[in-house]
């Protein structure tokens, strides 16, 4: 029998699939995402959170070797970047590729998470591409604490609202670290 996150993967991955934009809880913040690589989704999500294109977002991703098919950075850094990372963190790499290029920053770089959710974990390996993952919230407000800050125009203008428990979510974003070509990182948040 197919339990209630694996329903909601398949209904999530059928609106992506079409170009659409979903509501979804990840393993740090509710978030609005897309397929990374489809630029009309990814701008429908500029328009729904009233944010300039070109600010970038990040992007969830499985595993390692996803990383490398949508970044230029060496398996190596990769590895040693994210096998010290202890909490949810955001880490950005030099030279993104194959992804739509309004989520990349003026340097070509590319913000990338491994979610601890199994929700996101199943839909990004079905998608088999980067899910878009921004917070959902309007550009410059703060960031809900719960489902039920979520602004109502946000939640009239995604395609989708993945229906799992709305309550329980952790209400702290990820950290950001960003490296450079090298491996070498500061921390941004």
């Amino acid at each position: 029998m197919i339990n209630i996150v694996n329903k909601e993967v398949l209904k999530a991955f059928k609106y992506i699939q079409k170009g659409g934009v979903i509501l979804y809880p990840t393993d740090t913040i509710w978030g609005i995402g897309c397929d990374a690589t489809n630029c009309k989704a990814v701008e429908k999500i500029y328009r729904i959170k009233k944010r300039k294109i070109k600010t970038p977002m990040l992007s969830l991703v499985k595993n390692h070797n996803m990383i490398q098919s949508f970044s230029d950075t060496t398996p190596n850094i990769i590895s040693d970047v994210l096998d010290g990372l202890i909490e949810p963190t955001t880490v950005i790499y030099p030279k993104g590729k194959n992804l739509c290029k309004h989520i990349l920053s003026e340097d070509k770089s590319i913000g990338f998470r491994i979610p601890n959710n199994k929700f996101c974990l199943e839909l990004i390996s079905l998608m088999n591409k980067p899910l878009v993952s921004t917070s959902a919230n309007i550009h410059k407000e703060a960031f809900p604490n719960s489902f039920t800050e979520i602004n109502n125009h946000i939640l009239k203008q995604v395609d989708y609202v993945v229906n799992l428990p709305r309550y329980n979510w952790s209400t702290k974003p990820s950290s950001v670290i960003k490296i450079d070509e090298f491996g070498n990182y500061c921390k941004i948040r």
